[in-house]
C-alpha cells in the first residue's frame, strides 16, 4: 500500500523471530531498541531523507512505535494499529481487576526469564511523542475489548497533531481488511501531512 504511493519500505524481523538474532519476546519488551536500530540504518542511507522517516507497527509493533517515538525523534511520524496491553501496568489503567493476578504472573513470569523490566505505562509514554504526528486505529473488539479501552486513553493523553480511528466491525489489526480504501486513504494521508507537507 505505500509502496504504491511512492513510499520506501523497510520491513525487518524482530528480535528472535526469522532470520534475526536474539531472544524473542511475545510481549515486545525492549523491541524499542530494534526499531532505534532500523531508524538508524534508514539514516545513513543515502536515498533517505532522514526528515521524513515515519512507522507503522500492529499490535505490539505498535506499542513499540509508541515507545520508540517517545524516547527519540528520530520518528517523525508513527501510526501504531491494535496497542493494547504489555504488562500489568496497562491492566490497573484499564481498571480489569479481574486479569490483574493472571497478568501479574505474566508480567513477572516475563521479567524473570528475559532478564528485563517490564516497560512503562504507553499512557505515560505518548506524550512525548509531540510535536510529531501520532495516528491511533483500534478494533471496538480487538483483544478482548481492551482496544477500546486503551487506545482512547492513549489518544488523551498524546499531544497534537493527533488522530483516532476506531473502526467497530474490524478484527486485531484487521482494519485494512475491514475497510481496504479507508484504511488506505486514511493512513496514507496522514504520512502525507506528517512527513511531506501535503494537505
Amino acid at each position: 500500500m505505500l509502496v504504491r504511493h511512492g513510499y520506501g519500505v523497510l520491513l525487518f524481523d524482530r528480535r528472535g523471530e526469522g532470520a534475526s538474532d536474539g531472544e524473542p519476546n511475545a510481549y515486545g519488551w525492549a523491541l524499542d531498541k530494534d526499531i532505534a536500530a532500523a531508524t538508524a540504518f534508514l539514516q545513513h542511507r543515502p536515498d533517505v531523507d532522514r526528515n521524513r522517516i515515519g512507522g507503522i507497527g500492529l499490535s505490539v509493533g505498535g506499542e513499540m512505535m509508541l515507545q520508540a517515538a517517545s524516547e527519540s525523534n528520530d520518528l517523525k511520524a508513527v501510526v501504531s494499529e491494535g496497542a493494547g496491553s504489555r504488562s500489568v501496568r496497562e491492566v490497573i489503567e484499564k481498571k480489569a481487576w479481574f486479569d490483574l493476578p493472571t497478568y501479574a504472573v505474566l508480567t513477572v513470569g516475563t521479567a524473570l526469564f528475559s532478564n528485563l523490566a517490564p516497560p512503562p505505562n504507553l499512557k505515560d509514554l505518548v506524550g512525548r511523542i509531540a510535536p510529531r504526528s501520532v495516528f491511533f486505529i483500534y478494533s471496538t473488539h480487538g483483544v478482548d475489548g481492551e482496544e477500546k479501552q486503551l487506545n482512547p486513553k492513549y489518544y488523551a493523553a498524546a499531544g497534537r497533531p493527533k488522530q483516532s480511528w476506531e473502526i467497530p466491525e474490524a478484527s486485531h489489526t484487521g482494519g485494512i481488511v475491514a475497510r481496504p480504501k479507508e484504511y488506505e486513504r486514511r493512513v496514507v494521508g496522514f504520512f502525507d501531512r506528517a512527513l511531506l507537507g501535503k494537505g
